[in-house]
C-alpha cells in the first residue's frame, strides 16, 4: 500500500513531543493504514529539549523560532505541546498559516482565550484542528464508545468519569507551571486533565446544563527550585456534580472529577454508566478489564467482567493475547488526527480525537465550576 505521507512541525520537546515522536517511529506497528507522518522539524525555547530529537531523529531540523515552522513550506500539520498561557498566541498563529494542528487541552488559558483560537478555526474552516485525548482509545473504553453510538444503554440513569493521580502527595516535589495560575490558569486541575474526562461524555451528545463545584487546594505551598517555599496558586483538586441531558432531552447527573492528589492512583482515567439496558465500566487501573451488565426486564442483573484482548481502533500487528498500553493508545489516537486529516468523514473507523467545539465546551463548564466554587451556588450553563 502506497501511503500519504504528512510532513509534522513540533512544538514544544517536551515529555508529550517525545511520546510524538516514538509513536511516528512506531508506525510501522500499525497495519493497512493508508497515512504516515514524518517529522521534519522542531521547536523549543529551551535548547536542552531539542538534544533529544536531533540524536534520535537524525536531519532533523531545529530551531528556537516557531515562526519558522509556520513559514516551512515542507510543514504540513503541527503538533503543539506548550504550557496553557501560550495556546492563545501559538495556535491562532499555526492556524492562520494554514497549517493543521493537533494541540493539547485545554484550547487556552482561559475562556476568552479559547474564544481566540475558536475565531481563528472559524476564518480557516479548511484547516483541521483538533485537541489531544488518548484514553478513549483504550480498547475497553472504546469499546463502551461503541456501545453508546449503537444506543445501548437505554435512558442514562447517572455517569461518572474522571482522572487522578498522586504524584503531587508529595510535599516535597518542587513547584512547577501547574501551580502557577499565570501559566496554568485558574482553573487548576480542570485544565489540565479536564478534557481527557469529558471527551466521551461530550462525543455522547450529553449537554451539562448546571454544575455545582467542590475544588480543593491541598497543598498551599511548595520548593522552588532554590528551595524556598513558595504559594501553589491552582486548585489540586475538583468534584463537579452536574445536571445532564442526553440528546433525546432525558435528565441525569453526571459526576466529574480531576485530582492530582489522589492517594495511590497512577493516571487512573475511568468512565461508569449506569443505563436502563446496560451499565459499564472501566478504568485505566485495570486496563484489561471491562465490566458490563445487560438488562431485560424481569431478568437477573449480574455484571460480565471481560479481560480484553488487544482490538484497537486500528488494526496492530499486536496479537490479541496482549496487553494495551498508554503508549498504544497515543499510537491510536495519532491514527486518528492523520487518518481524518486525509481522508475526511471516510476515515477508516467512526472515532476522531476530541474537537476543538468540545474543549470550548469544557471551557463553558470549568468557567461556571469557578462561580460555583466562589459563590457556593448551583450555576446553570
Amino acid at each position: 500500500m502506497r501511503k500519504r505521507e504528512i510532513n509534522f512541525g513540533v512544538i514544544g520537546c517536551g515529555l508529550m513531543g517525545r511520546e510524538f515522536a516514538s509513536a511516528a517511529a512506531r508506525w510501522c506497528h500499525l497495519l493497512d493504514l493508508d497515512v504516515e507522518p514524518r517529522i521534519v522539524a522542531v521547536c523549543d525555547t529551551n535548547p536542552a529539549m531539542l538534544d533529544w530529537f536531533a540524536q534520535n531523529l537524525p536531519g532533523i531540523r531545529t530551531t528556537s523560532d516557531y515562526a519558522q515552522l509556520l513559514d516551512a513550506a515542507d510543514v504540513e500539520a503541527i503538533y503543539c505541546a506548550v504550557p496553557h498561557h501560550l495556546h492563545a498566541q501559538l495556535y491562532t498563529d499555526i492556524i492562520r498559516a494554514g497549517k493543521h494542528l493537533l494541540g493539547e487541552k485545554p484550547f487556552g488559558i482561559d475562556r476568552a482565550a479559547n474564544t481566540a483560537i475558536m475565531e481563528a478555526i472559524r476564518v480557516q474552516p479548511h484547516v483541521l484542528v483538533r485537541c489531544s485525548s488518548e484514553f478513549p482509545f483504550f480498547p475497553g473504553a472504546y469499546r463502551i464508545g461503541q456501545w453508546i453510538r449503537e444506543g445501548r444503554f437505554g435512558r442514562i440513569i447517572e455517569v461518572e468519569a474522571g482522572f487522578w493521580h498522586s504524584s503531587d502527595l508529595d510535599p516535597s516535589k518542587p513547584i512547577n507551571w501547574k501551580r502557577q495560575i499565570a501559566f496554568n490558569g485558574k482553573y487548576g486541575s480542570m485544565g489540565d486533565l479536564g478534557m481527557h474526562v469529558l471527551h466521551v461524555p461530550l462525543r455522547a451528545s450529553w449537554q451539562i446544563t448546571r454544575v455545582r463545584a467542590l475544588l480543593s487546594k491541598i497543598m498551599v505551598e511548595r520548593p522552588d527550585a532554590n528551595g524556598r517555599m513558595v504559594p501553589c496558586e491552582t486548585w489540586d483538586n475538583a468534584i463537579l456534580a452536574c445536571d445532564a441531558a442526553s440528546s433525546d432531552g432525558q435528565s441525569f447527573p453526571m459526576v466529574l472529577s480531576t485530582k492530582r492528589i489522589a492517594p495511590g492512583h497512577s493516571n487512573s482515567w475511568f468512565i461508569s454508566i449506569s443505563g436502563t439496558a446496560l451499565s459499564a465500566r472501566f478504568s485505566t487501573q485495570q486496563p484489561k478489564q471491562l465490566a458490563w451488565l445487560p438488562y431485560t426486564p424481569g431478568a437477573e442483573q449480574a455484571w460480565h467482567v471481560m479481560d480484553m484482548p488487544y482490538q484497537s481502533a486500528y488494526k496492530t500487528i499486536t496479537g490479541n493475547i496482549f496487553e494495551f498500553g498508554l503508549s498504544d493508545a497515543i499510537l491510536q489516537m495519532w491514527a486518528a488526527f492523520c487518518d481524518e486529516l486525509v481522508n475526511g468523514p471516510q476515515m477508516h473507523q467512526p472515532f476522531n480525537c476530541a474537537t476543538p467545539e468540545e474543549a470550548a465546551a469544557t471551557h463553558a463548564l470549568f468557567t461556571a465550576a469557578l462561580e460555583s466554587q466562589r459563590t457556593g451556588q448551583t450555576i446553570e450553563l
